[in-house]
């Protein structure tokens, strides 16, 4: 039986929040890791994640498809985890989200491989958000170049280093209130990093369903009120919640898109926050989740106050709504 050690696997975006948890996880399995990044110079954090000569970086860009062709030279799986939250000069969109993707499958097919593919919940040809049409588009774009591969949809993931609970937990350090974008009522499914890098390996793996669209959330659907206020109590912070209706949100945000840090808000943003990100019944029904592959997922308050301590305040209190 031929082991993991003769199969390489390119990893797109590898560097990044998820990417990390993805290569050591990757490793673990004894899978040969070709990270492909725009930067590789900057990429040496993950050389401790696997044995010596494990881990290799190298340069490629999804707006360049020769680079990513080379990226893929003598692979056996990709794996696109490329995603941006916010555009910034050519890192659009549309040519990161739904182009790139595109490239990557096109290279993919080119070199025999097999392709996972990440997006999000929520990815919607249909959507008001420029976000979740371009997630859509990528995933056709995917689907429509390699049918057999395996699409990931996670809702919002969680763990050191995101930028989801740390971004909160760092407005509460230095802020005496925290707005709530249309009341807070949006229905979130916060899953852990370590769990979509494991249904990730599944997938280079061969365990899951060829050409199907898992959505993967975790244990529980919260409202980004309930979220906010466990970021809250994790840290030991007293601080008001305030109710800031989607059309003032929105109009703030045309300003706050070129704000530094946590307090960096788009339009686009506040669009996504309108629709619910949760595990459809459909995926349930179907078995295309966490659950479905065997894996138990961990929750928010499980596992966040493991690297959200940095932020703590000592002291008791109570929560204030405005």
């Amino acid at each position: 039986m031929a082991s993991n050690l003769e199969t390489l696997v390119t990893v797109f975006g590898g560097s990044g929040f998820l990417g990390r948890a993805v290569v050591r996880t990757l490793c673990k399995r004894d899978y040969r890791i070709r990270v492909a990044v725009r930067r590789p110079e900057l990429a040496g954090h993950l050389q401790p994640l696997g044995r010596v000569g494990q881990i290799h970086a190298v340069q490629a860009n999804l707006r360049y498809p020769a680079s990513v062709e080379a990226a893929m030279r003598g692979a056996e799986v990709a794996v696109n985890l490329v995603g941006i939250l916010a555009q910034s000069g050519a890192q659009t969109f549309e040519a990161v989200q739904a182009e790139g993707a595109g490239t990557v499958a096109k290279a993919a097919a080119a070199a025999g491989a097999r392709m996972v593919h990440v997006s999000a919940i929520g990815a919607d040809a249909n959507s008001t958000s420029h976000y979740a049409r371009t997630k859509a588009a990528g995933e056709q774009a995917v689907l429509s170049t390699i049918p057999s591969a395996t699409i990931f949809r996670p809702s919002v993931v969680f763990g050191p280093e995101d930028e989801f609970t740390n971004r909160f937990a760092a407005l509460a350090r230095i802020s005496p209130a925290l707005p709530l974008i249309g009341g807070g009522t949006t229905k979130l499914q916060p899953v852990y990093v370590g769990d979509v890098a494991t249904a990730v390996a599944d997938a280079v793996d061969g365990q899951t369903k060829a050409g199907a669209t898992y959505e993967l959330g975790g244990p529980e659907v919260l409202s980004m009120r309930e979220i906010i206020e466990t970021i809250l109590e994790i840290t030991g912070r007293n601080r008001m919640l305030v109710s800031l209706p989607f059309g003032l949100a929105k109009l703030q945000a045309l300003f706050l898109q070129f704000a530094p840090g946590a307090f960096k808000l788009t339009p686009d943003q506040v669009e996504l926050l309108r629709s619910d990100n949760v595990v459809s019944e459909a995926a349930k029904s179907a078995g295309l989740t966490l659950e479905g592959l065997g894996i138990a997922p961990d929750s928010l308050e499980g596992v966040a106050p493991q690297y959200l301590w940095r932020f703590r305040k000592a002291g008791q209190f109570t929560h204030k709504s405005a």
